[in-house]
């Protein structure tokens, strides 16, 4: 069973509470852009049969796909989820390394596009997200 985050990830710091809720967290920069958030899944995010919960995979990919957003385009301010889809192809175990890779397909000047893998130590890609994202601050139309 993996005790600690694999080489080139560092605890990731300035969460939100609900974000440090379900961590610990971890960050690896590659290319001063690229960015992939990493988790050690214990006993609190599995559910009753004993594997990693749905909610909390739809969660991480949720946080990854936004925080990669931010990574590409900081001056631009903050994103929010518009659209999240989630496809689970496999299931992770208590003491398994999850992490994501991510990529952004577009940024426009209202809407963004990227796409997710929630990936594990052993290279099983478990989960597939897309996402739409606004802007933050953007004025709705009407």
């Amino acid at each position: 069973m993996r005790k600690k985050a694999p080489e080139g990830y560092r605890p990731l710091g300035g969460l939100s509470p609900f974000n440090a809720m379900i961590g610990p967290l971890y960050a690896r920069r590659r290319r001063g852009v690229e960015l992939s958030i990493g988790l050690l899944i214990e006993r609190k995010h599995t559910n009753s049969r004993g594997i990693c919960h749905g909610g909390l995979l739809a969660t991480l990919a949720d946080l990854s796909l936004g925080y990669a957003m931010h990574a590409r385009a900081p001056q631009d301010g903050g994103f929010v989820t518009a659209h999240l889809a989630v496809d689970y192809a496999g299931s992770a175990r208590m003491g398994d390394w999850i992490h994501s890779e991510v990529e952004i397909q577009r940024m426009g000047t209202r809407l963004a596009f990227a796409n997710c893998y929630l990936v594990t130590g052993d290279r099983r890609r478990i989960v597939r997200a897309s996402a739409i994202f606004a802007r933050a601050g953007q004025k709705r139309e009407e």
